[in-house]
């Protein structure tokens, strides 16, 4: 087969999986909307934010067309992560007959952890960060303001906290990649860990409102997230030289 052909059927591959995936995600999406419907969804992540606010408070739509277009966006984003793991799949299925072996059995359960820690990484947002954030910041207000959040501002905010907080929580998925692919060493990660602590802050503070408690609660898990890469990474590095040293292991 000639390199031309090689290089159309691999297009023909890859115009399949998007398709397949971009019709998985259709599927979750009509699913999802039919039930339990856009609004509830919508009401569900509006949730902790209207616990926060004082009784009687209600979140407002500026725009015309606002009070369609935001839940239908919110209720992609959860399509999207209902979706991810066969969206996954078809992205991996796509690129693993050109890996190794060893290539093969490392990126699959990166692929699933990576999933999964994403996914925590949003549930630790939702459900321990934002009632926290919230309050905090209804707290602070002076009495004589009536909140009225807008919902697609307050949508901004939930996206962007999400992908933060989701992909925080890859960081030890990143370390045991860098370690594992002979980047870096453990050690000298173990030396950077003074940096990583002032960096995790900053970012905690570029990202995250300016509040204190928002801040706080990125900064600690990625700290935390750190070590526990360190950690694990020990291990990945052994093997690794075991590897080298006996290729029959």
């Amino acid at each position: 087969m000639s390199t031309q052909e090689t290089f159309v059927s691999h297009l023909v591959e890859l115009r399949t999986r998007v398709m397949r995936a971009l019709i998985a995600f259709a599927i979750v999406f009509v699913a999802i909307f039919l039930w339990p419907g856009a609004g509830p969804i919508y009401d569900f992540l509006a949730a902790p934010l209207m616990k926060a606010l004082p009784e009687g408070a209600r979140m407002i739509a500026t725009g015309v067309v606002t009070p369609f277009l935001v839940p239908m966006k919110v209720t992609a984003l959860v399509a999207f992560l209902v979706a991810l793991p066969y969206l996954l799949y078809e992205a991996w299925a796509f690129v693993a007959p050109g890996l190794y072996d060893r290539e093969k059995r490392l990126a699959l359960p990166i692929v699933i952890a990576s999933t999964v820690l994403f996914m925590a990484g949003v549930a630790f947002c939702y459900y321990l960060v934002f009632g926290k954030v919230f309050a905090f910041i209804n707290d602070f207000a002076p009495k004589s303001i009536t909140p009225a959040p807008d919902i697609e501002a307050y949508f901004s905010f939930v996206i962007t906290m999400f992908l933060a907080f989701g992909v925080t929580f890859e960081i030890p998925i990143v370390v045991l990649v860098l370690v594992r692919s002979g980047v870096v060493s453990v050690e000298k990660l173990r030396e950077a860990r003074p940096y990583v602590v002032v960096g995790a802050f900053i970012v905690a503070a570029v990202v995250t409102p300016p509040d204190v408690i928002s801040q706080f609660m990125l900064a600690v898990p990625m700290c935390l997230l750190y070590e526990t890469g360190l950690y694990l990474a020990r291990f990945v590095g052994k093997r690794a030289q075991q590897t080298e040293a006996d290729p029959a292991a």
